[in-house]
């Protein structure tokens, strides 16, 4: 326990009625005695921030003591001044007032029924324990929350860890020096080691823009400090010491890579044609089942979906009829999924303000989705102007998720991911029931524990290790093997990357699951193959990667990155190193340990060769009557452009995935 001269402290939070439970020898005798729990930040201590409790010995009339016990939040209002003759003894300090250095804390826990928290040490021995007697307990869990840099366990949703402060202090006083942020410095710092699980589309989006805007574009030309650079590096493996990841153990960069054997040459391998509504309608029966799923998948994976049909397409894409559906069948579907969703929609829409009030987690998803809603895609027409309508529908549908999946609820980004489906459905409730079909897909990208991105982060690395190892090492030993910098592109699906068109067209063919699964992944590759040159010839380091990275922003061409990201997989599946953490992660079949040593492993190289004549008979006339002449010389190979923006290649259509 810290003794400090209670005159030098700032009650940042404080509230009445909390009951001594538990606590050390010296205090035995106030416990079950009722004090004040509060938050105190000392001037003459860096900062440092204290739990304290004070023994009560005023007697409260019962008429006014719900008022007496009433929340009393006065961040940054109230300081300690205790002098004259309200000022207690030094013994009567040390046995009425229980403190807490937070710097000296492991963890707290909430109880289920938010009446009783419990605070630990740094050696996991128990500290003391509170009683909330009117159970608002979660109020003052909110204030440490924003107060504290605090994280929830993976293990345990009611457990709270407090994150270490030398890393925010670090971070606090490199943010000072390149005064980014208005304020109190430290203040945000905290906020951002503690939002970094749960907002992570805040903390790489606005934060570290910011941070590269400022370090670039400053008068001054600022760099981060070393400190810092580590810290961003280590911010995805070990914030959280309960934390690993779901299959693969933690993320662990290798700084020297040994040399491979070389890959297979590259294949160039042709784009087509979109899915046309003709084309469409073959695939329909009289009933209006869908047939031929697969084939109809190759389609759009190969060329997209031409845009008149997207919108009906996509709601088998998205899980919103399923494909053997009849007419029938789907009327009445949809009737259903309408009434479900104006059920869900009523149930936040009948809430009253004292429920708001008391019910903290859903207040704080609310505010969230009002201040996001406010900001995407403004630039869309869709989206632009003031008090436009189109707003409202996409905040209903976050709002309507809300109670689809409270457990989830809304993380920044989600927003991101509906803007697209609601501009090309324009209908409420097809856009929320094709939202909800997209999160299935992606929702690990949202994991309050973030293990999903720290899965696909790594899995990225173990790809490109084996694509390209010069790059791979190149990373590795400019602090930027976590692959930290591509981020963004994962979590919102590159939707950031793209424009509305482009990013409608990616979307589709990676809904396909074609030519692997994590086909992304390829796409992330793909780009960073075509930025290798600047990325090692420039020299970059770590924030010269994050900066190039993040303005490469709508200057990516879709279609050549799609081509070149089939042509690696292509390239990975016949490469005769193949090996199972690699197989494992694109969905291919596992093989026996003595056949991933490069001697004796089964081979696609033949089945590619026996497919390749009746593919040539498989491409469609409409496909080769649609390529212009306008030709480009590239790798020996002869690429044409469709009027669609659409690279085809003179090449027969392989079809064919393993």
């Amino acid at each position: 326990m810290t003794e400090l001269p209670l005159e030098h402290g700032m009650e940042l939070y404080v509230q009445d009625g909390v009951l001594l439970k538990s606590a050390s020898a010296s205090h035995l005798s106030d416990v079950n005695t009722t004090g004040t729990l509060g938050i105190v930040e000392y001037l003459n201590t860096n900062g440092t921030r204290f739990i304290e409790w004070k023994r009560t010995d005023i007697t409260v009339d019962s008429e006014i003591q719900d008022q007496e016990w009433a929340v009393v939040n006065t961040i940054g209002q109230r300081a300690r001044t205790l002098s004259g003759s309200s000022q207690p003894s030094a013994e009567q300090t040390t046995k009425r007032v229980i403190r807490l250095n937070t710097r000296e804390m492991k963890s707290f826990r909430l109880a289920r029924n938010s009446h009783l928290i419990s605070f630990t040490n740094k050696d996991g021995s128990p500290h003391s324990s509170f009683f909330f007697q009117h159970g608002n307990g979660d109020r003052f869990i909110s204030a440490l929350k924003e107060l504290l840099p605090t994280i929830p366990s993976r293990k345990d949703r009611n457990l709270y860890l407090i994150v270490d402060h030398p890393d925010t202090q670090v971070l606090g006083r490199s943010f000072a020096e390149l005064d980014l942020f208005p304020g109190n410095t430290s203040d945000f710092v905290w906020k951002f080691v503690k939002n970094f699980p749960n907002r992570p589309y805040e903390t790489t989006m606005e934060a570290f823009s910011k941070l590269t805007d400022i370090v670039y574009r400053g008068p001054d030309q600022r760099y981060m400090d070393e400190e810092v650079v580590d810290l961003l590096n280590r911010s995805l493996t070990n914030i959280d010491e309960t934390t690993s990841t779901q299959t693969q153990g933690e993320f662990e960069v290798v700084a020297h890579v040994p040399k491979p054997p070389p890959l297979p040459p590259r294949p160039v391998l042709p784009r087509g044609c979109p899915l046309t509504l003709e084309q469409w309608r073959s695939f329909q029966d009289d009933e209006g089942r869908i047939h031929d799923v697969e084939r109809l998948k190759e389609i759009i994976f190969r060329g997209g979906i031409t845009h008149a049909i997207r919108y009906e397409v996509w709601k088998y894409l998205l899980n919103f009829y399923p494909w053997d559906a009849t007419h029938t069948e789907k009327e009445q579907l949809h009737r259903t999924k309408v009434e479900e969703y104006f059920t869900m929609k009523l149930q936040w829409r009948s809430m009253t303000t004292t429920q708001e009030n008391n019910f903290s987690d859903y207040r704080d998803r609310k505010s969230l989705i009002e201040k996001d809603v406010n900001r995407t895609d403004r630039t869309v027409e869709f989206f632009a102007g003031n008090n436009n309508p189109h707003l409202q529908l996409l905040s209903d549908i976050l709002m309507t998720y809300v109670m689809y999946n409270f457990d989830l609820g809304y993380v920044q980004g989600m927003s991101d991911l509906l803007s697209p489906i609601l501009c090309l459905m324009a209908n409420e409730v097809e856009a929320f029931w094709c939202f909800t079909g997209f999160m299935e897909k992606v929702g690990h990208n949202f994991d309050l524990d973030q293990a999903g991105m720290k899965e696909q982060l790594m899995q990225l690395h173990t790809l490109l290790a084996f694509v390209d190892p010069e790059l791979t090492r190149y990373l590795d030993e400019h602090d930027s093997g976590n692959m930290f910098f591509c981020f963004r592109w994962i979590l919102v699906l590159f939707k950031r990357e793209f424009s509305q068109h482009d990013i409608m067209r990616l979307w589709e063919v990676l809904w396909t699951d074609l030519p692997c699964k994590n086909f992304h992944l390829l796409i992330s590759i793909a780009i960073l193959d075509t930025e290798k040159e600047k990325l090692i010839g420039r020299n970059f380091g770590f924030t010269e990667i994050l900066k190039h990275i993040n303005d490469l922003s709508q200057h990516i061409e879709l279609q050549w990155m799609i081509a070149k990201a089939e042509g690696i997989y292509q390239q990975i599946i016949t490469a005769s190193h193949l090996t199972n953490a690699v197989r494992s992660i694109l969905g291919v079949e596992l093989v026996p340990e003595e056949f991933t040593n490069g001697t004796s492993r089964p081979s696609h190289k033949d089945n590619h060769e026996e497919t390749e004549n009746h593919l040539d008979e498989e491409r469609s006339t409409h496909e080769q009557e649609s390529i212009q002449e306008n030709v480009v010389e590239s790798e020996s190979e002869t690429i044409r452009f469709h009027p669609d923006s659409e690279v085809a290649f003179n090449r027969s259509i392989d079809l064919t995935y393993y």
